[in-house]
């Protein structure tokens, strides 16, 4: 008789390393991420959870199509900037195909210990989910993107009022349901070139279009397709984004001290045709939007002191982003 760990006949030894081989490379397709909320290892945070510091204080939009298959469906319609705006309360807008909406904040957005910020969505089930990639920047114009893993089979695509399981999805926004936040941690991006992790000015959220039609798919960190429901050809489709809530902001890290605040300031305000805007320090840029988040006008590179033009713009409240080099400021205009 053999002694324990001796093979009793020649062709063992390679059957054995075929079976290690299969499970091996069988292993990634059955990872298990974490699960949905309220289950054991669930990472999904409730918006009542006092670990959020902060919300997202405004938002850019740029509408994605109805069914980017279908040119002449359209643009999406639901909701509006505002929505996205201060805590997770339901009130939704909703991004459509391959849709985004780029949020700011008051406070740059720091790299503590965990995670560090969490995206809401609407989803009413726990499997009945819509997804979306989430990016990060610290100047406003150049973001990075969280490396992403969709397991979700692509043989067949996900049907408009499909199910996905959470357990196959990691470091996209949508695979929690309502009122519950999926997190994100700046540790991830810590590396990347160009990319300051303890002065996170604004946050983007892009509608993962869901098709495995190649002519419109989109892929995970890994090459995946990403499959979701798909097509959502409502005026409500796609990605519905609730909020982005702050876990780590430089109030409550001891990362960087905190940028004594930018001093700007616009005259007349309330305006008719043209304001004078001056700042202490250089602006990168100004984006100018309505209460709904549609982009009015850019300008770039203004500098310290100029004059814009806001006479063709529509009466009503206007927000002005200004990203200079010591962060980002919001002001509120009023456009008589």
């Amino acid at each position: 008789m053999q002694g324990p760990g001796k093979y009793s006949t020649p062709g063992q030894l390679p059957a054995l390393a075929v079976v290690w081989a299969l499970l091996w490379l069988w292993q990634p397709v059955t990872a298990q991420y974490a699960p949905p909320a309220g289950q054991p290892g669930s990472t999904a945070m409730y918006r009542d959870s006092s670990a959020f510091v902060a919300w997202a204080d405004s938002c850019v939009l740029e509408r994605g199509w109805v069914n980017i298959a279908l040119p002449d469906s359209g643009l999406v319609s639901f909701g509006d900037a505002l929505a996205a705006v201060g805590k997770a309360d339901l009130a939704v807008v909703s991004l459509g195909d391959g849709g985004s909406a780029t949020i700011f904040f008051s406070t740059p957005v720091s790299n503590g210990p965990g995670f560090d910020l969490a995206v809401f969505e609407n989803a009413f089930l726990d499997d009945f989910l819509e997804l979306a990639f989430v990016e990060v920047s610290s100047d406003g114009e150049t973001f990075f993107r969280f490396p992403s893993v969709s397991l979700t089979p692509t043989e067949e695509q996900v049907e408009t009022f499909g199910r996905l399981d959470a357990t196959l999805i990691h470091n996209l926004a949508g695979k929690y349901r309502a009122t519950f936040g999926v997190p994100f941690d700046l540790e991830e991006l810590k590396n990347e070139n160009g990319l300051d992790v303890n002065n996170i000015v604004a946050v983007r959220v892009t509608d993962v279009v869901g098709s495995i039609d190649d002519a419109f798919a989109t892929f995970d960190a890994q090459g995946n397709k990403l499959n979701d429901p798909w097509p959502t050809p409502f005026p409500t489709g796609g990605f519905d984004l609730d909020a982005v809530g702050v876990i780590h902001n430089r109030n409550n890290t001891d990362v960087a001290e905190h940028p004594k605040a930018v001093q700007l300031r616009i005259v007349p305000n309330p305006v008719k045709e043209k304001m004078q805007v001056d700042s202490e320090v250089f602006i990168r840029k100004i984006i100018l939007t309505g209460p709904d988040g549609r982009v009015l006008q850019e300008v770039h590179q203004p500098g310290l002191s100029f004059t814009v033009d806001v006479s063709s713009f529509p009466a009503g409240l206007l927000l002005a982003r200004f990203l200079t080099e010591k962060g980002s400021v919001t002001m509120k205009i009023l456009k008589q």
